[in-house]
């Protein structure tokens, strides 16, 4: 008997139908274990009292291959108020839902001069490939490869949020989870583009 009414109990927790029911377990006068929602008597010994709620269990609002594409290649944005180039840069990466990480060039030129070979704005990084300038599609493509989504993630309605600006660039010898390396010479098929 005794396990049937713990069964009803679990089973009412798990289809949700006690959202958030009180649950007592004691021994009784004969050391018999009880679980019961009505508070023990008065002679009952090793009374605890625990609180059954609702399972939830958290999910992200990106997808896998999301996740994965910011893992493997993380987006980094250069770019200051620099106009429509600048803006339509943003715009392209908020319409996608890409988390990305803003740099200021202005905190250090020469640095950033040193990382990407000119001291023209936007440069975009998807892993350790840099776009310099804005052209979409280039854009786009490079997004793409990597494994970002075309679209904002409908989950949570608005897309991800960027990281703010870092104050100064970081140093190329931190890796590309911090900072983009800068590329060698385009290979066959890659370019920088220009506005």
């Amino acid at each position: 008997m005794k396990r049937i009414v713990l069964l009803a109990v679990i089973a009412s927790a798990v289809t949700g139908t006690l959202v958030a029911a009180q649950l007592y377990r004691w021994v009784d006068e004969k050391g018999n274990v009880e679980y019961r929602d009505t508070p023990p008597p008065k002679d009952a010994k090793k009374v605890e009292e625990r609180r059954i709620t609702g399972n939830t269990i958290e999910t992200s609002t990106m997808s896998y291959s999301a996740q994965q594409a910011v893992k493997n290649f993380p987006v980094t944005l250069w770019a200051y108020d620099c106009g429509d180039p600048c803006t339509h840069a943003r715009a392209l990466l908020a319409r996608r839902g890409v988390p990305y990480t803003e740099k200021d060039p202005k905190a250090d030129l020469k640095a950033f001069e040193k990382l990407t070979g000119s001291n023209g704005v936007p440069v975009l990084y998807v892993g350790t490939t840099r776009l310099t300038g804005f052209l979409e599609s280039e854009w786009d493509n490079a997004l793409d490869a990597a494994g970002y989504p075309k679209t904002a993630a409908a989950v949570g309605g608005k897309p991800p949020a960027s990281k703010p600006a870092a104050q100064k660039p970081a140093a190329p010898e931190e890796g590309p989870a911090t900072a983009p390396q800068p590329q060698p010479a385009a290979k066959a098929g890659e370019r920088d583009s220009k506005y």
